[in-house]
């Protein structure tokens, strides 16, 4: 006669099954996560393209009282249509001076190669590294150019490649606007009924935080390119339009694209003449002034006027999360840097710091703001009801099960 297992047998044996079960789940969501990583990401840029158009459609219905089936497809055409104009305005002048500076290009390397040789001539310690007769900056131009247009095939196969991620983006993001309750319901689903509520005001928070990210970030693109375009000019910088557009368009990128988009065009002035009475380095150190104070003007001025400081990312972990993603995604990766780390501080903030480290716990009383009932009130004010706030969420969830069963 077999003895029965003790409960302390019992209660270990069902212990461990959680355990490794829970293990292996997160083993193989792991590896599925790096296996399909570009097509996650895909889905990452169309959440946060389907907030931006989730944004105008819902600006639209407030300014102009339009219905929800009228404004989102005025808000998609009007997004359409304002990039082809944009295209329309900006593309053909844009190629005439990329082809120009195309063509002159050859004529600044070796000014600068002119300008690197006669530094080093200054100091003779340095001559071991460089030779005026190496021509090394012209070199490894014509090397990059070579390995770019080696490969034809590859480089078609990467055109259609990307034209099926552009149409897939749109497409899932016209779906996630449309039905977002669908998709964010599913997604809470699969969390325990006790987390739900939690969940959803997780979800909600990361939706604001990303739609001000956005309209930050449109706006400081727009500024920064229209401002360096307008300050170029003024300057007499040559390509002053491209580089203008050049600006707007790397500001995704933080600081690593303002460094570049500030010290390239005074590269381009080296080899001039100077301007208004300074020579050539006068010349260049008028437009990094002028780069840095655009750049400073954007940081501190329109940025926080726009998100009215709702979005504020600390300039370290910023650097860090684009150093990071780019060493993981490549160049796609420095693009979602950003408001991956809006995603990642906002999950922190409320489940590890709040949730965790605070001891408010998971339970389903337990919310991070309080739940307020508006009621008209003989002065106008708001009467709170005593006790514990009513969980409205657990009500309705409670009654939707009794109206099944």
């Amino acid at each position: 006669m077999r003895a029965a297992p003790t409960d302390a047998g019992t209660a270990s044996r069902f212990r461990f099954a959680p355990i490794l079960t829970g293990t292996v789940l997160t083993v193989l969501l792991l590896w599925l996560f790096g296996k399909a990583a570009d097509v996650f990401l895909l889905l990452f840029l169309a959440i946060i393209l389907s907030l931006y158009l989730g944004a105008v459609r819902d600006y639209l219905e407030r300014r102009f009282r339009l219905p929800s089936r009228v404004a989102f497809p005025v808000a998609v055409l009007g997004t359409l249509g304002a990039l082809i104009g944009l295209l329309y305005l900006l593309v053909p002048p844009v190629i005439a001076q990329t082809q120009g500076l195309v063509t002159v290009l050859p004529t600044y390397l070796a000014e600068w190669e002119a300008g690197i040789g006669r530094f080093v001539v200054r100091f003779p310690a340095l001559q071991q590294f460089w030779k005026p007769e190496d021509h090394k900056v012209m070199e490894a131009v014509y090397s990059e150019v070579s390995q770019q247009f080696s490969g034809l095939v590859p480089k078609v196969v990467s055109v259609v490649h990307a034209a099926i991620s552009v149409f897939s983006v749109g497409v899932m993001s016209i779906y996630l606007t449309l039905y977002p309750d669908l998709y964010r319901e599913w997604l809470i689903a699969l969390f325990p009924p006790i987390h739900r509520d939690l969940v959803r005001d997780v979800l909600g928070d990361l939706a604001s935080q990303l739609r001000s990210w956005i309209v930050g970030q449109l706006t400081a693109m727009l500024v920064l390119a229209v401002l360096t375009a307008i300050g170029l000019y003024i300057l007499q910088v040559p390509y002053w339009l491209t580089f203008g557009i050049f600006t707007g368009a790397v500001a995704i990128v933080p600081f690593f694209g303002t460094l570049v988009s500030t010290v390239l065009p005074a590269l381009f002035v080296l080899a001039g003449n100077g301007v208004w009475g300074f020579g050539a380095g006068g010349h260049a150190t008028l437009v990094i002034l002028l780069g840095t104070v655009i750049h400073l003007l954007e940081s501190n001025i329109v940025i926080p006027l726009i998100t009215a400081n709702r979005v504020h990312l600390p300039p370290v972990l910023t650097i860090m999360s684009v150093l990071i993603v780019g060493k993981l995604l490549g160049g796609v990766g420095l693009v979602v840097a950003v408001p991956l780390l809006v995603v990642l501080m906002v999950v922190v903030r409320r489940i590890l710091v709040n949730r965790i480290y605070e001891g408010q716990g998971f339970r389903r009383t337990a919310r991070d703001r309080t739940l307020v009932l508006r009621v008209p009130a003989p002065a106008g004010g708001v009467l709170l009801a005593d006790g514990p706030s009513p969980d409205v969420i657990g009500l309705a969830e409670r009654d939707l099960e009794r109206k099944r069963a």
